[in-house]
């Protein structure tokens, strides 16, 4: 009898999951940008361009349109059934590369197009989810930078149990903090290199952490600067060219500390990489006066500006009518009283940055630096049709934009468009006319082949597209940089674009950053050790304490902001591994140790599955150009590890890193 009971519940708890409620959902009908983990653009219901969504000369009214390489990825805990689409190269993509598409789930391929081209008939695509935790959707193409690389998953579905909906990968590592706790005593963390234009307004802030209150001090400053005794800010103006040696003092009620400040006077400025903040990644179009102004607050309220984080930089949507006693861009409604800001921001010893572009209208549909009308004033119905203006005007207005920055105190000034040379250098003469130091970064995806006008022209030029939080945009923009590490170095440096720490918004919501720590750590690591520009991307005010602490280690900032300024070179990249190696001036190494895995290697290397594993590596010291007895330093850990001969060996967390200190050590 209780043998029959058991048969019959085992029955009747079957029927009841045959029979359980499913629902079937579009794809578009989901935030579909959340879910990519991609670089450029992923829509619902057109292509990436915008456009209807056509393959082989069939239009479809559903589906999400995807460009160049993309990855989305989707969260099921075992709450699908099925996913069902057609696949195809678009009509209007590139004619001459082969997609593929993959469906992958919980690391196994459910399905492979095999190489697809444009006229192609779209590939059925249905497979059986039940179970899966985890799902991934891959295009992947060999577009080497080239665009309109558009491709759909049209009619794309997933059924689901009940009323469930797809999640994003949870990120739920444990956000693990390597960093001591600075010293009470002072210590100072500024740039110990700093150069500046004959004659031109002088403002460096010397960075240090301890207890307050300080006392500042400095001796040997050229003739035309003075030190705040309060504030630690040197201003003035050095009207003679030369080379400078100074001490910088700063003390507390524990102790004092010292440090020699080189300044060079002469042609070039950004003699280390620029390292602050920008507000895109924060505020996007919603930027104005008052988050600007809780930006600088909280810059020293978090204590960052100890650390050396100089720039509070605004990035596009401040610009409104061109006027004034320039006849240049002015700020619009948002920004009221904006010399009297930039004041401000000077007072806390921070420097301010803005965005503009050569362009008649900036990426987000604001006035930029050229017009088709001689009054160089953009019309409304400009404004509104902004794609159709993304172009350099027949009139330039870059000398009159740079003589306003000038007068306003801008040192930062963000010029944002699909590079080419005679724009650079347009507006790299007018800034040096200024009057006024203002570092000139470009952006965005500098050409290559270019590289020499950019170190030539410019302070900084993005090497790449807009970042996003993904590992696969990380990889893209960092890990791809050792061609570019000979042409970057003092006065003109690699951009890989914004950090991608603490909350973000890149295209979706304000939201966590989607790197784990591990990959996090990674990241910062890798920008110091490419010498690249370091600009926060997230609201400094929301900083938690994983990424305060990530932010404000000494040693690694000192490793980006190292005097030679050389960029570290990759080394090794087998089995796993990357090494990148970077020399400092006083003699030592900085190394940098990456489980990068078989990303990129194979479908599911794509995907974080949430059952990665730590590796160990052994590194041969001869293999990366090293030889004898180094002494090394676990720079995260700020830690000792004591000397080794020949060889050291680690476990390195997936897409995480060991970044070392190496001090060679003379041999008997």
């Amino acid at each position: 009898m209780a043998k029959l009971h058991l048969l019959l519940l085992a029955f009747i708890g079957t029927t009841v999951a045959y029979a359980q409620k499913t629902t079937t959902i579009w794809l578009d009908g989901l935030s579909i940008k959340s879910f990519s983990e991609g670089i450029p653009a992923v829509l619902p219901k057109t292509n990436a361009a915008g456009d209807s969504m056509r393959i082989n000369r069939r239009y479809f009214n559903h589906g999400v349109g995807v460009n160049a390489t993309s990855i989305l990825a989707f969260y099921l805990d075992g709450k699908a059934t099925e996913f069902s689409a057609l696949a195809g190269v678009d009509d209007k993509g590139n004619r001459d590369l082969p997609h593929t598409f993959y469906v992958v789930a919980d690391r196994k391929i459910l399905f492979d197009s095999g190489e697809m081209r444009l006229g192609d008939a779209p590939k059925p695509v249905n497979v059986k989810l039940t179970g899966v935790k985890r799902l991934g959707l891959l295009v992947k193409v060999d577009d080497d930078g080239r665009t309109k690389v558009y491709s759909n998953w049209a009619n794309a579905q997933l059924v689901m149990l009940g009323n469930h909906l797809p999640e994003n990968i949870p990120n739920s590592d444990e956000k693990y903090i390597l960093t001591p706790a600075s010293p009470k005593t002072p210590r100072i963390n500024s740039a110990t290199v700093f150069g500046a234009t004959p004659a031109n307004p002088f403002l460096y802030t010397i960075a240090v952490t301890g207890d307050r209150p300080m006392q500042f001090s400095a001796r040997d400053l050229p003739k035309g600067l003075s030190i705040d005794e309060n504030t630690g800010i040197i201003t003035g103006k050095v009207a003679e060219r030369g080379r400078y040696k100074a001490t910088v003092i700063a003390k507390n009620a524990l102790g004092e500390a010292t440090q020699k400040l080189t300044i060079k006077i002469g042609d070039t400025i950004a003699l280390t990489p620029p390292i602050g903040w920008n507000g895109w990644n924060s505020w996007a179009r919603t930027i104005d006066r008052e988050k600007v102004i809780a930006s600088a607050d909280a810059m020293v309220k978090m204590g960052l500006r100890d650390h050396g984080w100089t720039y509070i930089n605004i990035d596009d949507a401040w610009q409104g009518k061109r006027g004034g006693k320039f006849g240049a861009i002015l700020p619009n409604e948002k920004f009221p009283r904006f010399r009297e800001m930039v004041e401000y921001v000077h007072s806390l010893g921070l420097k301010v940055g803005v965005y503009s572009t050569p362009m008649i209208t900036s990426y987000a549909g604001y006035i930029g630096g050229s017009s088709d009308v001689e009054t160089g004033q953009v019309t409304d119905s400009i404004v509104a049709n902004k794609r159709a203006f993304r172009y350099v005007g027949k009139y330039q207005f870059d000398a009159n934009d740079a003589q306003q920055m000038a007068d306003w105190g801008i040192d930062y000034l963000k010029y944002d468009w699909r590079i080419e040379v005679p724009s650079a250098e347009r507006m790299s003469v007018a800034l040096k006319k200024s009057g006024r130091d203002i570092l000139y970064s470009i952006s965005n995806s500098a050409p290559f082949a270019n590289v020499n006008d950019w170190a030539r022209l410019t302070n900084s030029y993005r090497t790449g597209p807009d970042i996003r939080d993904s590992w696969n945009s990380l990889f893209v923009s960092a890990f791809t940089l050792d061609k570019w590490a000979p042409y970057g170095g003092p006065g003109h440096w690699n951009d890989p674009d914004m950090m991608i720490v603490g909350n973000v918004t890149t295209g979706t919501q304000l939201h966590p950053s989607r790197l784990t720590p591990d990959e996090q750590y990674s990241h910062v690591s890798l920008f110091s050790l490419l010498a690249a520009p370091l600009l926060i991307g997230c609201p400094i005010e929301q900083l938690d304490a994983f990424t305060l602490n990530l932010l404000t280690n000494d040693e690694v900032i000192a490793i980006d902001q190292d005097p030679l300024g050389k960029s570290a070179r990759l080394v090794i990249n087998e089995n796993g591994l990357q090494i990148w190696l970077k020399p400092l001036e006083d003699g030592s190494y900085a190394a940098g140790l990456f489980n990068v895995g078989d990303f990129g290697k194979t479908p599911e290397s794509y995907f974080r599955w949430g059952d990665e594993k730590t590796k160990s590596f052994i590194v041969d010291f001869a293999k990366v150009g090293l030889k004898g007895k180094y002494r090394l330093r676990d720079v995260w850990r700020q830690k000792d590890l004591g000397p080794f001969t020949d060889s050291f060996k680690t476990d390195i967390r997936h897409h995480g890193v060991v970044l070392l200190r190496m001090f060679p050590e003379k041999q008997p």
